[in-house]
C-alpha cells in the first residue's frame, strides 16, 4: 500500500484540555486523548527508496515522464502505476460530527484522521481526510468531482441530513468510482448482520419481524430501506414528532418517500405506540425510551440501542425484556460498529475496480459479517468484534464477488 499509519505524537506529559494545550502556558493534568492526538494520528510514507541519483531519476524526473506519457495515452493505466485504486477520500463538511453536531471542518479533522487509520488498520485501504470549508450542496459536489481523479473511492462522512442524501446521489451519478456515505450504509450493513443472527438464534427469519426505528436521519432512513430490501416483515420509523406515516403533513421529501415505503401496519402516534408488540427496536437518535414501552414489546424481542454515549435503552433495562441486546458502545457485548463494514466494503470494491457500491454488494457484506459468528452464535455474540481478523477478509471477498455478479466490476 502507498501509505503507512504513523503516530507522530510527542512525549510531553502536560497536554491540556481543549483550548489550553500549549496555548495558555498553564500546565494541565496529563490527558491521554490529547497526548495521542498531538501531531495528528497519521502520516504518508514512501513505498520506494530514494537512496541515490539513480533512484531519484526513476521515482521522479526523467523516469516519471515515461509513466505520465503512458497514462496520457491510456488513462486506464493510472490504476496500475499510481495509488489511485488503493486510496479513498474521506470527505466531510463538519456538520454532523459524531455526537457533537455542526462543529466545522477544522474540528472534524481528528475524526476524519481516525476514520482514515481505521480504513488502513482494518481493511488495508489507504485514505486521505478532506474537510471542506463549505456546507453548500452544489459546492461540495463540484469540489469532490474535481478531486476525484486522485482517488479510487469517496467515503462521505459526518454530513448532516437531509443534505447527505442528495450529495451522495448526485456524486454517484457523476462519478464512476464508489461513493459511500458510511453514516447511512455502514450502519445499515452492521445492523442487518446483527439482526440476521438474532433472528437465527430465536428460530425466526427477517420476514417474521416487525421493527421500530427511532430516528429519521441519515442512519434511520438507510437502515429502514436496507431492512426492507433484505426482507423484514415491516418497519416503522419515528422522528421527534412521532411515527412517519402517510397521514402527516409536516414531512420533508425524504420522509414522504419513507412514509410510502415503511409502516405497512399504518401505525400513527408516538414511538411508544409502535413499540407495543414490536419484535425489534433500533435506536439511532439519542433520547430515552421509557421502560414501560420496552416492556410492551413482543416476547423474545431484540433491542439495538445504538446512541453514544448514552443508549436509548440502558442495557440493564433492555435485558429485563429482550432476548438480544446490542449497543453502539465497546464496553457492552454486541457492539454495532461501522468499522466492521466500511473497510472491507471498500477493499472489495477497490479490488475489482467497481464503479459503484450496489445494494447487492451491501447485502453480501452483511451476510458475510453475520457468517463470521458461525457456530459461536449466542445472545451476547450476534456480531463479531472489530478485532476479529476474519472480518475484513470475509467482507472483502463477498463484496468483490457481488460486484462481479452485478456487473459493476472492471477487473
Amino acid at each position: 500500500m502507498a501509505a503507512e499509519i504513523v503516530n507522530p505524537r510527542s512525549d510531553s506529559k502536560t497536554h491540556g484540555a481543549a483550548g489550553a494545550d500549549g496555548i495558555s502556558g498553564a500546565e494541565e493534568p496529563f490527558d491521554p486523548a490529547f497526548a495521542l492526538h498531538r501531531g495528528g494520528k497519521m502520516a504518508v510514507q514512501a513505498t520506494v527508496p530514494i537512496r541515490d541519483k539513480d533512484d531519484l531519476s526513476l521515482a521522479y524526473t526523467p523516469g516519471v515522464a515515461k509513466v505520465c506519457s503512458a497514462i496520457a495515452e491510456n488513462p486506464e493505466l493510472v490504476h496500475d502505476y499510481t495509488w489511485k485504486s488503493q486510496v479513498v477520500a474521506v470527505v466531510t463538511d463538519g456538520t454532523a460530527v459524531l455526537g457533537l453536531g455542526d462543529i466545522g471542518p477544522e474540528a472534524s479533522l481528528p475524526v476524519m484522521e481516525g476514520k482514515a487509520i481505521l480504513f488502513k488498520q482494518f481493511g488495508g485501504v489507504d485514505a486521505v481526510p478532506i474537510a471542506l470549508a463549505t456546507t453548500d450542496v452544489d459546492e461540495i459536489i463540484e469540489t469532490v468531482v474535481r478531486l476525484a481523479p486522485s482517488f479510487g473511492g469517496v467515503n462521505l462522512e459526518d454530513i448532516s441530513a437531509p443534505r447527505c442524501f442528495e450529495i451522495e446521489r448526485r456524486l454517484q451519478e457523476r462519478l464512476d468510482i464508489p461513493v459511500f456515505h458510511d453514516d447511512q450504509h455502514g450502519t445499515a450493513v452492521v445492523t442487518l448482520a446483527a439482526l440476521r443472527n438474532a433472528a437465527k438464534l430465536s428460530g425466526r427469519t427477517l420476514g417474521d419481524l416487525r421493527g421500530v426505528i427511532s430516528g429519521a436521519g441519515a442512519a434511520g432512513v438507510a437502515i429502514s430501506k436496507f431492512l426492507l430490501e433484505a426482507g423484514i416483515g415491516d418497519v416503522a420509523v419515528a422522528d421527534r414528532k412521532g411515527i412517519v406515516s402517510r397521514g402527516r403533513d409536516d414531512l420533508t421529501d425524504v420522509k414522504r418517500e419513507l412514509a410510502e415505503l415503511t409502516n405497512r401496519a399504518g401505525i400513527s402516534g408516538p414511538l411508544e405506540t409502535a413499540l407495543a408488540g414490536a419484535d425489534v427496536f433500533i435506536g439511532v437518535s439519542g433520547g430515552t425510551v421509557p421502560e414501560s414501552a420496552v416492556a410492551s414489546m413482543a416476547p423474545g424481542a431484540f433491542v439495538f440501542a445504538m446512541a453514544n454515549p448514552n443508549p436509548e435503552v440502558h442495557p440493564d433495562v433492555a435485558h429485563k425484556y429482550a432476548a438480544v441486546v446490542a449497543t453502539g458502545r465497546s464496553d457492552y457485548p454486541n457492539q454495532i460498529n461501522n468499522v466492521l463494514a466500511f473497510p472491507g466494503i471498500f477493499a472489495g470494491a477497490l479490488q475489482v475496480r467497481a464503479s459503484r457500491i450496489t445494494e447487492g454488494m451491501k447485502i453480501a457484506a452483511a451476510n458475510a459479517l453475520a457468517d463470521v459468528v458461525g457456530d459461536e452464535l449466542a445472545a451476547d455474540y450476534v456480531i463479531p468484534s472489530p478485532f476479529d481478523e476474519r472480518v475484513a477478509p470475509a467482507v472483502t471477498a463477498a463484496v468483490a464477488a457481488a460486484a462481479r455478479a452485478e456487473g459493476v466490476a472492471r477487473r
